[in-house]
């Protein structure tokens, strides 16, 4: 065939193509309620099953003796830097993980959930953003086929960090969050690694954790703290089981709740095993008056990443900075803003995410999103509590 003949059956595709596109543009313009399936089409998504098997990296392959070492530590305050927070302080699996606070209460505290308070005197500010559960933290970054990297799966409301066991270290090192006064940023990791070499338990732990001496040091202290925070799953939720075949898993209303939430636009942004797609955001979420001064999140735009919608059952208050008390104040939200209703005088409508915009909600479909979202709530994951940890200080920290 000639060149000539080529590039013109080519172009008369490309054509083809524009019309076609242009057609459909137009019909969407014209018909009341069809631009916004035009745009869901456009970028199909699908809600999964969580996988049965948690990937870890290939530099920290789990095993009992860790897992065993890195729940010691979650719940030993020694990592603190006044010896009163421990990582379970905020994250306590009587509370699924995480704390039915808005923004947590890190040190000069006391109490767990929504029972923390600060101690007077207290000049420790609120943390800034809402706890999220541990609980499938395993699977961040999972896509909508469960492709991940445990190694670069993206961590906190701004994915400033990367892995499970980089993460673990970054409270310990947070002022308002672990480390509180007496000791600097710089510092707190070292002196944290001092005080596990003094307690010969953690000596051995780590020697039997890791097959080596000398093993107590910041690198292994995140990996033995990552590898217990990926045994804490939930996989098996009513909605899990459906996927898998057990069609009566879910009831009539559930099912016909996961069909809204798939056509009113949820799905674009809560997709994949984890309804999460662990992207970044604008959707101008109210601000928490506990703040002194706005949270710009990623690069002073506003974006946050999406969360997991699963087990919301233990992780209200919702957003990032907690600043809704339950599920329907946030599909409430999210109505008034596909309606062009500014919640955030920071953030200029011009500046939301245009699937906010497409979204439609009615009461009606507001209470069966909901009962659908229920589905994905498993409470089969470790709840079980030290009742000691090597240090010899309280479990969980200051707690009671």
């Amino acid at each position: 065939m000639s060149k000539m003949r080529i590039f013109m059956r080519v172009t008369k595709t490309i054509f083809l193509h524009i019309i076609l596109d242009l057609s459909i543009i137009s019909c969407a313009e014209n018909i009341k309620g069809e631009k916004k399936k035009l745009i869901k089409a456009s970028v199909p998504k699908k809600i999964t099953a969580l996988p049965k098997i948690v990937k870890a990296p290939l530099d920290n392959p789990a095993s009992v003796e860790k897992e065993i070492l890195g729940k010691l530590l979650f719940f030993d305050p020694i990592l603190s830097g006044n010896k009163d927070v421990a990582c379970a302080t905020c994250h306590h699996p009587k509370n699924g993980y995480t704390e039915f606070l808005d923004l947590s209460i890190g040190p000069n505290a006391m109490g767990v959930g929504s029972k923390r308070k600060f101690n007077v005197p207290n000049d420790i500010p609120f943390v800034k953003r809402n706890a999220q559960t541990i609980i499938n933290t395993a699977f961040n970054g999972i896509d909508e086929n469960n492709r991940y990297d445990a190694e670069t799966a993206a961590m906190f409301w701004d994915k400033r960090i990367e892995s499970l066991e980089k993460q673990a270290l970054e409270p310990i090192k947070a002022f308002e969050e672990m480390r509180g006064h007496g000791i600097t940023e710089i510092e707190i990791l070292q002196n944290v690694i001092d005080r596990l070499n003094d307690i010969p338990e953690y000596q051995k732990l780590f020697e039997l954790a890791f097959g080596e001496k000398d093993a107590i040091t910041v690198e292994n202290l995140g990996k033995a703290i990552a590898t217990f925070e990926r045994t804490l799953i939930s996989n098996n939720s009513r909605f899990d089981q459906y996927k898998r075949g057990k069609h009566d898993a879910i009831t009539i209303s559930e099912k016909e709740g996961m069909e809204l939430f798939k056509s009113v636009g949820c799905i674009n942004c809560h997709n994949g095993p984890m309804f999460s797609d662990y992207q970044l955001h604008v959707i101008g979420t109210p601000e928490n008056n506990r703040l002194p001064i706005p949270d710009a999140g990623v690069e002073d735009t506003f974006a946050f990443q999406t969360p997991s919608l699963r087990n919301r059952r233990f992780t209200a208050p919702y957003m990032h900075n907690g600043s809704f008390q339950n599920l329907r104040r946030v599909l409430e939200f999210y109505e008034d803003i596909s309606n062009g209703k500014i919640r955030n005088k920071n953030v200029s409508t011009k500046r939301y995410d245009p699937f906010v915009r497409e979204l439609e909600l009615s009461v009606k479909e507001m209470s069966l999103i909901i009962s659908f979202l229920n589905t994905l709530k498993d409470d089969s994951f470790d709840k079980e509590i030290p009742e000691s940890v090597p240090s010899g200080l309280q479990v969980g920290g200051d707690i009671q």
